[in-house]
């Protein structure tokens, strides 16, 4: 698929050869030579800050991968992208845009590969929602391209014990409980995160990045292969990735293999059989519904409740589990992973990847899962069954469905009275203040994708509570999401969401909500008439932002139960 160097080329005296005359002019300004005409143009998303580790080492990726794409015979076109770091603009404001990132970096990288017509396109990214974004606009437009993941980050130590991004937000909780002192939560703050890399449990990050791995669109080993080494300098694994990644995308536009020829619906189940394996984040239902949106694959919650039914939980990883994605690189990865469940059954092997080849031929070589340890379980004995992590539940509640992370927790019931909240911020300092108790059903509504707006990640809430000891005894229901490191009873993505006029509107406090796991089902324990007379009572509030981006995606964007795209 030539483009952009088929049109700065062109025929001598054709009327394109001279439009393009005063582009190859510019070029020249900005170090292309004569031979840079006759080479495919490969643009490569380079998204940067130093505002999170997760993104701090990905500038100098994408020097590498500036440098491999030129020792492989293509030229690129270098750009930069929108980054929100969800640890830190959690439990604020800020928030609010992180989910709304998403859109805003998938369109900045479809302006630039389509603004400067490009033969094939690499993305890199770190911080949670760079990682769909970098894939949503290459299935959009169907392009030639890869994206490659910036890698996890080595934990932190504090007293012999391994700590992430989690400790800290627990931490907190825990701080406020009483069971630490400040002069702890200050040592925790400053060891959880020892230098650059993305979050290193199986949070949203690793979650995504193995399952776009197993999706085919990036490069095997390429998930778990970590970004940097003990002295905070770029792997060696990870450096290998960058040229692998220039190689393979010189490959593709050789032979023509575009997107969708990858993204399949054989393709999609692999990404949901290995994200619900690995025991990933209730983001990966967002995500994967909107890459599968953007491909014009059909997949509902519905296909996704059945696709991983038959999914035993193998991970052992936190926020739930004891490791980190460095203990699983060090067992061989998600090669071996993803060859234990070739093996045994749960996945196609025939599905095309960017390397060229087929899923099991890539697995071909790949390491046998270890015995004798207790990182990654096997089928035959698993950490938990199947149907035993994330769960897709409806009920009058949730008609359009919402999520249940249960991470191989045995639950099958939870009544309780609502305590309910119409912000984050409300709710999080009841449960800071004590005010919160077993047995109840702590309610976060309007913080869904129009009501927000944004979607905001309740990890502050549900680390207060874990950290409060109340994770097994309370639960928590919104139309907001969770972070990847969120674990206890949580229920998000509640749709239809409250502000869209979902039975979440008309909740009152101490109403009674049940959540049954026997049935699928969240609902609200009053008869048909009381709701319809609730709801027919029921306005919805202001819209809180009327400008700028947040009013923009407020009127643009669909339900969470559709992934909540805009486009």
């Amino acid at each position: 698929m030539k483009r952009r160097s088929e049109e700065i080329t062109g025929h001598k005296n054709s009327a394109k050869w001279v439009e393009r005359t005063a582009a190859r002019t510019m070029l020249r300004a900005v170090r292309f030579t004569d031979e840079d005409f006759d080479k495919p143009i490969i643009a490569l998303a380079v998204p940067y800050t130093n505002g999170t580790p997760c993104n701090d080492h990905i500038r100098a990726l994408g020097d590498i991968v500036q440098q491999a794409i030129e020792d492989a015979g293509g030229k690129a076109i270098v750009f930069g992208t929108p980054v929100v770091s969800d640890g830190i603009s959690m439990g604020t404001e800020a928030m609010k845009y992180s989910l709304v990132s998403r859109e805003v970096i998938a369109d900045s990288i479809e302006l630039m590969t389509e603004g400067y017509r490009v033969d094939a396109v690499i993305t890199l990214s770190g911080c949670d929602k760079t990682i769909p974004a970098a894939l949503m606009p290459i299935a959009r437009n169907n392009l030639i391209g890869l994206t490659l993941y910036g890698g996890s980050i080595l934990p932190g130590e504090y007293h012999g014990k391994a700590l992430n991004i989690v400790s800290a937000f627990e931490a907190i909780g825990a701080h406020c409980a009483g069971k630490i002192d400040a002069q702890e939560l200050h040592a925790i703050e400053c060891h959880a995160c020892p230098g650059a890399g993305s979050c290193a449990g199986m949070y949203t990050a690793n979650t995504m990045a193995s399952a776009i791995e197993a999706l085919g669109m990036s490069l095997p080993g390429a998930a778990s292969n970590l970004a940097v080494d003990a002295g905070n300098v770029i792997s060696a694994d990870k450096r290998e990735d960058c040229k692998r990644a220039a190689r393979a995308v010189m490959a593709l536009l050789q032979s023509g293999l575009k997107a969708r020829d990858i993204m399949t619906r054989k393709a999609f189940e692999n990404a949901l059989t290995v994200a619900w394996a690995l025991g990933g984040s209730t983001n990966a239902v967002l995500h994967l519904l909107a890459l599968a949106h953007e491909a014009e694959v059909e997949l509902t919650l519905a296909d996704i409740e059945q696709v991983t039914a038959r999914v035993p939980l193998l991970g052992n990883f936190k926020p739930f589990g004891d490791y980190l994605m460095n203990d699983l690189h060090a067992i061989g990865g998600l090669p071996m992973v993803m060859k234990t469940l070739l093996d045994a059954g749960f996945l196609h092997g025939d599905c095309l990847t960017v390397t060229g080849r087929t899923l099991a031929e890539n697995l071909a070589d790949a390491p046998q899962r270890p015995e004798n340890q207790d990182v990654f379980y096997s089928p035959e004995q698993p950490y938990a069954p199947a149907h035993q992590h994330i769960r897709v539940l409806r009920g009058n509640l949730a008609a359009e469905g919402c999520v249940l992370k249960l991470s191989g927790k045995e639950m099958s019931h939870f009544t309780g009275p609502a305590r309910v909240f119409d912000r984050e911020e409300d709710a999080l300092e009841t449960i800071l203040a004590g005010k919160i108790y077993a047995g109840d059903v702590l309610v976060i509504r309007y913080e869904g994708p129009k009501g927000g707006p944004g979607m905001r990640e309740m990890l502050s809430p549900s680390a207060a509570l874990m950290g409060a000891g109340l994770g097994k005894d309370v639960a928590l229901v919104t139309d907001g999401r969770f972070s990847g490191g969120t674990h206890g009873i949580m229920i998000g993505h509640v749709a239809p969401e409250a502000q869209a006029g979902g039975v979440l509107a008309i909740v009152e406090e101490g109403d009674v909500i049940e959540i049954d796991l026997k049935l699928g089902e969240l609902n609200l324990k009053l008869d048909a008439e009381t709701i319809a007379r609730r709801l027919a009572e029921w306005h919805p509030p202001e819209v809180r932002y009327a400008r700028g981006v947040l009013a923009k995606y407020a009127r643009l964007v669909s339900s969470a139960s559709c992934g909540a795209v805009t486009s």
